[in-house]
């Protein structure tokens, strides 16, 4: 996904298509709103459904939404797009819109969304989107498993988040892990739990862009901490769950991808704790936007530019 409303594909050689036909063209592109996460079904050899969330609106107005669409046979176009999930209640202004898809298993997803900023107290209610990671079936219903009831809105599966811009998932245990960026200081990663709160902004490891306290907590009952937290940010962008043999020194390891100090950030695992922590790729100096491990077991990388590039990390 492209930032400015196009949707293209690399093949495995490196060529780039064309940008795809009948995307959505009703995209808020202003600041950080977008074309955000992109993902393919579990079933896309089978069925070619393509997931992709996105701002929708005006700078009056405007939401994270989720659609399908269908990838046509010649790959040229996005076919029968439909709307999946749209969050509420609008918002004004262009921040923290989240937008990371991760599929749970062959049916169910998970989304983050952001506070939209000027609505950070909302992220300590469940009874709107603001500040939440939400789980949804494929089609767009919700799982009659999600923790939250009694009025709450339904899609809910955790909240008291700032804006999470990684999602990655542990496939032999069933762990969610998700990233997600502080003020100044105070980036995150996280073990997702149904039904948590994680804390924002009653509890925070950073402070306001000009100095000031957000507040003076940094724990709290009945809010979780993070298993990292990282001051100065480093403005996480992406996680990953590293699996497979291809890169035995990560393997069983979370990679977050950062847009400051331009790195990846190895956080090594002991149960569901951080224990060490590493930077590599630090000296190419880039702004790493996203990254991701391809079916082939490659990890893949991609950089935030006006002219960006697609990277295959062959070896460490």
């Amino acid at each position: 996904s492209e930032r400015e409303g196009r949707i293209r594909y690399v093949s495995s050689d490196g060529v780039m298509s064309e940008p795809l036909a009948g995307a959505p063209t009703d995209g808020f592109i202003e600041r950080q709103g977008g074309y955000l996460g992109i993902a393919a079904d579990p079933g896309f050899e089978t069925n070619r459904f393509v997931y992709l969330a996105y701002s929708r609106g005006d700078s009056d107005a405007n939401a994270t939404a989720l659609v399908r669409g269908t990838l046509s046979e010649d790959g040229t176009r996005l076919e029968n797009v439909i709307d999946l999930f749209v969050a509420t209640p609008e918002k004004q202004r262009g921040f923290h819109f989240g937008g990371r898809i991760l599929f749970e298993d062959a049916d169910t997803l998970f989304l983050s969304l952001g506070d939209g900023y000027r609505w950070m107290d909302n992220a300590q209610s469940t009874d709107d989107h603001f500040g939440t990671i939400v789980r949804i079936n494929s089609d767009g219903s919700v799982p009659e498993d999600n923790p939250f009831t009694d009025g709450a809105a339904p899609e809910v599966w955790s909240h008291g988040h700032r804006n999470v811009q990684g999602l990655a998932v542990d496939p032999e245990t069933g762990r969610i892990f998700a990233n997600e960026h502080g003020p100044k200081g105070g980036d995150e990663i996280n073990l997702i739990v149904p039904g948590t709160n994680y804390g924002w902004p009653e509890i925070t490891y950073g402070i306001d862009y000009d100095g000031s306290v957000i507040s003076s907590k940094t724990e709290a009952d009945g809010m979780a901490q993070p298993m990292v937290y990282w001051v100065p940010s480093i403005a996480p962008s992406g996680l990953l769950y590293v699996t497979g043999d291809q890169y035995p020194d990560l393997t069983g390891k979370l990679i977050t991808s950062a847009l400051v100090g331009m790195r990846l950030r190895v956080s090594t695992l002991e149960g569901d704790e951080v224990s060490g922590e590493a930077d590599i790729l630090e000296e190419l100096n880039l702004r790493f936007r996203h990254v991701a491990q391809g079916p082939d077991g490659f990890i893949y990388l991609a950089t935030d530019a006006d002219d960006g590039v697609v990277y295959r990390l062959e070896t460490l």
